[in-house]
């Protein structure tokens, strides 16, 4: 799993945010465009393209990109 890839990936979740913005350690809960939607996206995402499934607590426990990268790892693993 491609660290770069999956900020790539993560960032297509945000509509507003710009993609340079978005680094293994932003905050993404504080972006002015989170929301559920953004959390089910990034789940979906995941599943579709790492084939793992992370839950909402998962997001929940998460503060940074870097974060839900160590977890959709864990899973990966």
């Amino acid at each position: 799993m491609d660290l770069q890839g999956f900020i790539a990936k993560i960032s297509e979740q945000f509509d507003e945010t710009d993609p340079s913005e978005i680094k293994l350690d932003t905050k993404f809960k504080t972006l002015v465009d989170w929301s559920s939607m953004v959390a089910l996206s990034i789940i979906a995402m995941v599943d579709e393209e790492y084939g793992v499934i992370i839950k909402g607590d998962d997001i929940r426990k998460s503060t940074t990109i870097e974060d839900l990268f160590n977890i959709v790892k864990g899973y990966k693993s």
